[in-house]
Order: C-alpha cells, then structure tokens, then sequence
C-alpha cells in the first residue's frame, strides 16, 4: 500500500541526499546518518539498537516479510514510497527486496565495550578495502568474537560496501575505530594478550595459546604491521604458506586464526 509521501522522481531531493549518503564518508558524517539496504542487513539493525531516520520503499518489491518489517517502526520513522524506477536507481542490487533506510550512527568507544571474561579481540590496522572488513565481521560473528577494532582505518565503519559484504555483522558485533596507540593502552590496560599476525619472527598460529584473553591483529596484505604493533605484541603467530604465494586475504587469515582459538577453547 502506498503512502502519501510517494516519490517518483530521481531528482527529488531526498533522493539526492540519500544517494550522497551511500557515496560520500563526508556526507554521512554531517548528517549523522548512514544507508542501510535489504531485509536481513535492515532486521540486524534494529536488533543492534540502532535508531531509524527514514525509510524508502517500493510497492512493487515488497513482500509479506518486508511489511513485517516495517509494521515493527514506530511513529518516529518517516516512510516514503518510492517508483519502480526510482527504487533501481538508489538500489545496489536492483529489484531486491525493495527497502533502503537512513539510519542514524551511533558513538563507539572503547571504554563502551562489554568483554567477556576471556574476550577474544580482532584488531584491524590500516585495512583499506570495505570489502575486507565486511568479511572479517561476519567471521567475527560466526566465531563470537567480543569486538573488533579498527584502527587508524583508511574507510568509515558506515561505508554501505561494508555494511553490504558483512551481511549486518556490523550490527552484530561491536566494531570501534582508534588510533593505533589507544588500542595497544586498552589492550595492555585489561591483560589482553596481544598477538601479531606476520611472517617474520614468528611461531605456527595453531602452536600459540589462545585461550586466555587475546587480541589477534592483523595488518594490511601490502605492507603488514607497523613496528609499533610488533614490538608491542606479546607474540608472534604466522599461517603456514606451502605455495609459491607469501600471504593470504586478510579476512581468509582472520577466520583461520579466529576458529583456531575457537577450537582451543571447546570446552573451557
């Protein structure tokens, strides 16, 4: 059923806005919003907590589950309908499931994260691809990481190429960007044990306790980790690489160290 906020031109001005926020970092940082497209990315958010802006439908993709969906906000969410052409101009997947949002961010901090009694921490320096991040968050999930923390990060935790490739896992699992420095401090703060993730100087990762609090940071596939990162690590695992290769993906290497520390702690 459509709504009287019927939208059927491209160059209306909220679609402009909205096509902004998916395109620029600036633009989502002025606005405190954020762009969230599809049903299952939209059902992670609201289950993180976060706060809906608006909400842009089209009539002709909506099903039973996306009406559900949308019956769940309340009063406070502006809906617009929006064309079948409209809806393919603003969709990164077409003709899918027929919901995008504006979502408002929501401030992180370290200081705000909830640990466990032995947390289990991914720590991303200078990760520059989205994408790569997107995946490292949803093996974060799978492997029920306490957090991941970015740092020093070369694109924004709202990027929607991000929210795209974690299916929602940046809902689902805190996510923190810092510096560099904050991290280590924190880390050292709370007796986590730092480890590296690099070729040189290292031990097999599978021969590394992991059982006990720990933090597994990787850096980019290009240049790795800054020696401010080596030399603050408690120690030194590297992935066996048998190939003619000399690394592997990071979110690859992420979801083998993570589930290696998984399998550690089976039964704790």
């Amino acid at each position: 059923m459509m709504t009287d906020n019927y939208i059927s031109s491209a160059q209306n001005h909220k679609i402009k806005k909205l096509l902004l926020l998916q395109q620029k970092s600036s633009e989502r940082r002025q606005e405190g919003l954020f762009v969230v497209e599809g049903k299952r990315e939209m059902m992670h958010c609201i289950e993180g907590g976060y706060q809906f802006d608006s909400v842009f439908c089209c009539p002709d993709y909506i099903d039973d589950e996306a009406l559900e969906i949308l019956r769940g906000f309340d009063g406070g969410v502006k809906r617009f309908d929006v064309s079948k052409e409209v809806y393919e101009r603003i969709a990164y997947r077409g003709s899918t499931e027929g919901m995008i949002a504006e979502v408002r961010m929501r401030a992180s901090s370290l200081e705000g994260l909830e640990l466990g009694v032995h947390p289990l921490i991914v720590v991303l320096e200078r990760v520059e691809k989205p994408g790569n991040l997107g995946a490292v968050l949803r093996s974060a999930d799978a492997a029920g990481a306490d957090a991941v923390i970015v740092c020093d990060p070369l694109t924004d935790l709202y990027n929607p190429n991000l929210i795209r490739s974690s299916i929602g896992a940046v809902f689902t699992v805190p996510c923190v960007a810092c510096t560099s420095e904050e991290c280590i401090t924190f880390l050292k703060s709370h007796d986590i044990n730092i480890l590296t993730a690099q070729l040189q100087d290292s031990s097999l990762y599978y021969a590394t306790d992991m059982t006990a609090p720990t933090a597994i940071v990787m850096g980019t596939e290009s240049t790795g980790l800054t020696s401010q990162w080596r030399d603050a690590a408690d120690a030194h695992i590297r992935i066996p690489m048998l190939g003619r290769l000399d690394s592997l993906n990071v979110s690859v290497s992420a979801a083998i160290l993570l589930f290696e520390a998984v399998r550690q702690r089976q039964g704790m």
